[in-house]
């Protein structure tokens, strides 16, 4: 879709950085761990499946952590969480991909590559289990989410209006996350999620993102199809261990 105009400028600033930033040298072959089996362990124990976000600092949180990022990862899973997001996003959000690498080397569930892939190349940055996708920013969808799949990736292709769900579905996603953050104004409107979740068909895994802060918002996210959320400042701001605990146990 590529559709960049209108964004905020702090996007605005993300997207050009993401242009200039260079792929890997080799193509990758990827051996993924599945999000959706592990959404269905998490189930399966009781737990609400969350995708946990190692998230040093972003342009819409204040302060960094600059924590291991290992040690954080391992806290979230010792928390419950059922998979681990990594930003490797350098200049906005603090991230890196020798940071992700290591992430995946020491936990044993699925991890997520987070961050602003454009173009083919990118891909080839670094090994993960499922890669971002965000639908707005990518010229050609479909051959995106081939070209990951093709690698060995999950493509988790993130949406935000009903026009990019259908560009998702199109590109034939089956694992679609629902970004409540409206990239315009960078404002959270939880609702997001309610009014496009109906349209997602029941063979479509579907991630809530953003702004879900509280145990209400997990059970609001939950009671309106979400199969997971991808949760990050609610779990950085603090003990990652607890935050994670906290989110992910049902009987709230």
């Amino acid at each position: 879709m590529n559709e960049t105009e209108g964004v905020a400028p702090e996007v605005e600033s993300i997207l050009a950085a993401a242009a200039e930033r260079e792929g890997g040298t080799d193509r990758l072959a990827v051996s993924a761990r599945s999000f959706p089996a592990a959404f269905a362990a998490a189930e399966s124990e009781g737990r609400v499946p969350v995708i946990a976000e190692v998230k040093p600092t972003s342009p819409t949180t204040d302060g960094e952590r600059d924590e291991d990022p290992v040690a954080l990862a391992k806290s979230m899973v010792a928390g419950g969480a059922a998979a681990i997001s990594v930003l490797t996003e350098p200049d906005h959000f603090g991230g890196s991909l020798d940071a992700l690498t290591a992430v995946r080397e020491a936990v044993s569930v699925p991890v997520l590559r987070k961050d602003f892939v454009l173009r083919e190349a990118q891909l080839d940055a670094v090994a993960a289990d499922a890669v971002l996708l965000i639908a707005r920013f990518v010229d050609d969808l479909p051959k995106l989410v081939a070209a990951a799949r093709d690698r060995g990736f999950q493509p988790l292709v993130e949406v935000h209006s009903r026009a990019e769900l259908d560009a998702a579905l199109a590109a034939d996603a089956d694992l679609i996350g629902v970004n409540n953050r409206d990239l315009a104004r960078l404002e959270v409107d939880l609702s997001t999620f309610e009014e496009l979740a109906p349209r997602v068909p029941d063979d479509v895994t579907l991630v809530a993102e953003s702004g879900i802060t509280s145990s209400e918002d997990v059970r609001r996210m939950r009671e309106a199809g979400a199969d997971a959320l991808l949760i990050g400042t609610a779990v950085m701001d603090g003990d990652p261990e607890a935050n994670a605990r906290r989110l992910t146990t049902q009987d709230q």
